[in-house]
């Protein structure tokens, strides 16, 4: 999954392309490089960040998928947690949904995915972008984001979302310190037992910095790193910037022998 952030203040990559032809114009790049999906935001979710109006929101992204409708050949996914916004990219031809709240932050937002019968990303987050970092704290980190994505598959389910369309993501950098990061990233096999498949954003966060103890250096290679590990796992969607670099390192990863498939069923 390509991450297409249409923001002035992304943690990583604000502002660069934040004018509706840079962003269709990575949008294109980012396919070309070998993403399968194209996840496009209009609204800053780092520690911290304010929130964005519906309308400045819509400002932001509509342009952009507009412009990439009918061009690119893989799915687009609005990463939003507003469902005016989801319903007004689904009508243009958004295929995929990918809610940081879980689909608890707007109580519309569960009616208009189950009515287009998109697919849908719900991830756990301790607080809001505003909150969740002031003091993230889990008596047991794995068992306790697991036991909420379970609860919000069966709440979504029950609601009328096709299991088939459903997606769960454990939220690294949302509400977790670096330790409670690292002990996800160690543990992410142990989400296969819901059933669904996982999405994890790791992308060039603040634990990469603190691990390899400079938050000046370039995360590129901490995050492929990363990437490596949770493709050793079977995490079946890696959400990153860098995306001709990940791919590049699981194709030769892959061709020495690092992602032996038939040695994952012995």
């Amino acid at each position: 999954m390509g991450i297409l952030n249409v923001t002035p203040d992304s943690f990583s990559d604000g502002g660069t392309f934040f004018s509706a032809q840079t962003a269709i114009d990575q949008a294109l790049r980012l396919e070309d490089e070998g993403s399968d999906i194209i996840d496009i935001g209009g609204e800053s979710t780092r520690p911290y960040s304010e929130p964005v109006a519906v309308d400045e929101e819509l400002r932001r992204v509509i342009p952009v998928i507009e412009g990439l409708i009918g061009r690119l050949k893989i799915p687009i996914s609005i990463d939003t947690t507003k469902a005016s916004v989801a319903q007004a990219a689904i009508e243009l031809g958004v295929e995929i949904v990918n809610d940081i709240s879980g689909l608890e932050a707007d109580p519309q937002m569960l009616s208009v995915v189950r009515q287009a019968r998109v697919g849908v990303c719900a991830m756990h987050m301790q607080g809001n972008p505003q909150t969740m970092q002031e003091n993230p704290n889990y008596q047991q980190v794995v068992p306790e984001i697991c036991a909420y994505l379970k609860q919000r598959d069966g709440f979504l389910v029950d609601h009328g979302i096709e299991p088939a369309k459903i997606c769960l993501d454990p939220g690294i950098g949302f509400g977790k310190t670096h330790a409670h990061n690292w002990e996800l990233l160690r543990s992410i096999g142990d989400f296969h037992q819901l059933g669904r498949p996982l999405l994890v954003g790791h992308s060039r966060k603040g634990f990469i910095a603190n691990a390899i103890n400079d938050r000046q250096a370039n995360r590129t290679a901490g995050t492929i790193g990363v990437s490596l590990a949770l493709a050793l796992q079977r995490i079946q969607v890696l959400r990153i910037h860098d995306v001709l670099a990940t791919r590049h390192a699981l194709l030769t990863f892959e061709a020495a022998g690092g992602l032996d498939i038939e040695r994952w069923h012995r």
